[in-house]
């Protein structure tokens, strides 16, 4: 009697195996594997540093990252989404765009999507920093991007304009779908403590992909206490901005506002052009930064890049860029990098 129990046992533990099999793999065929790796040599000096550093680094164009995404259809044109993403450092190997980051520190989160656009939960990133690197000619570059170098990093002229990551924790996002080439995001977070009301933020934006023109406009306000390093509690930020191609030629305008009730005020402006040359683009970007401040003078900062993309293939291209940097009482910086960079 046992010996057929455990029998029985045995054939339904096989066919409960089967069964699972069978549906992890149906659900991985909808899970992609995707990243991006990027490396350059070059020596950076930024405005007020003492000496150059010669160095193989990282993320020169694009910060590097790894991540896997998925959706499973549930009916009636709603579907399950996730997606997890990890920045990484070539030259070191080391996790993260900076040490003491979360591991899935470019987004985390998991939501539905259907035909009012989508909801998604987690890691979000965020709708501002979107608009940020949509509207200027070296994108997402942490290293030669006078726009993203100006909002996210901090320099001689003293902590960086923005005081949040590129993605925001604990957070709600949602995303509109298209409509007349419009599109919408806002996301809303909160610290999850118990009994702190000021500690929600908040980010939006709105896209504008019409014809030869584009637009955004965008809004952030933050109060979680922990991301600030420029002795502020809170911070309010809005950006619009605008581009027009004409031919084989884009230029990209923007404006942006940032203030602290620490009475500190950030006024940054970017103009910047793409210009195709054969095969590869021509990259030029300008961006100035005048920072107020309650005691003491203001602060400018001046940034121009000038760079060079040229595509290997369809997800590998090679790049060149020179950024010059002038911040008030310090001295100027100069910064050259080529470097390669290639999807998969």
């Amino acid at each position: 009697m046992q010996a057929r129990l455990r029998g029985r046992t045995g054939k339904g533990m096989v066919m409960l195996g089967l069964c699972a099999s069978v549906g992890m793999a149906h659900a991985q065929s909808s899970v992609s594997l995707y990243g991006l790796a990027d490396a350059f040599v070059g020596e950076l000096h930024p405005a007020g540093a003492s000496g150059n550093a010669w160095q193989s680094g990282s993320g020169g164009m694009t910060t590097s990252y790894w991540g896997m995404s998925g959706a499973e259809e549930l009916g009636d044109g709603l579907k399950a989404v996730f997606t997890l993403e990890s920045f990484f450092r070539v030259n070191g190997g080391q996790a993260g765009s900076f040490t003491g980051q979360s591991f899935f520190g470019r987004n985390a989160f998991v939501g539905l999507g259907g035909h009012f656009g989508e909801v998604t939960f987690g890691r979000n990133t965020a709708p501002l920093f979107v608009s940020t690197l949509l509207f200027n000619p070296f994108g997402n570059s942490f290293v030669f991007s006078p726009l993203v170098v100006h909002s996210y990093l901090g320099s001689a002229m003293g902590a960086a304009s923005l005081q949040s990551d590129t993605a925001i924790d604990d957070s709600v996002l949602y995303q509109t779908p298209v409509i007349g080439g419009v599109s919408g995001s806002v996301l809303y977070s909160n610290a999850g403590v118990a009994g702190h009301a000021g500690q929600a933020n908040y980010s939006a934006n709105v896209l504008y992909f019409g014809g030869p023109f584009s637009a955004t406009a965008a809004v952030q306000m933050l109060h979680t206490a922990s991301l600030f390093l420029n002795g502020a509690t809170a911070q309010t930020a809005w950006l619009i901005g605008g581009a027009y191609r004409i031919r084989t030629v884009k230029v990209d305008l923007l404006y942006e506002r940032v203030d602290n009730n620490s009475h500190v005020t950030d006024d940054t402006v970017q103009a910047g052009a793409s210009v195709q040359v054969g095969a590869g683009r021509v990259l030029a970007s300008w961006a100035g930064t005048r920072r107020r401040q309650v005691t003491g003078s203001d602060s400018r900062w001046s940034t121009v890049t000038l760079g060079y993309d040229y595509p290997l293939s369809k997800r590998t291209d090679v790049y060149a860029a020179w950024r010059y940097d002038t911040i008030s009482h310090v001295s100027s910086g100069n910064s050259v990098g080529a470097g390669i960079r290639m999807m998969f």
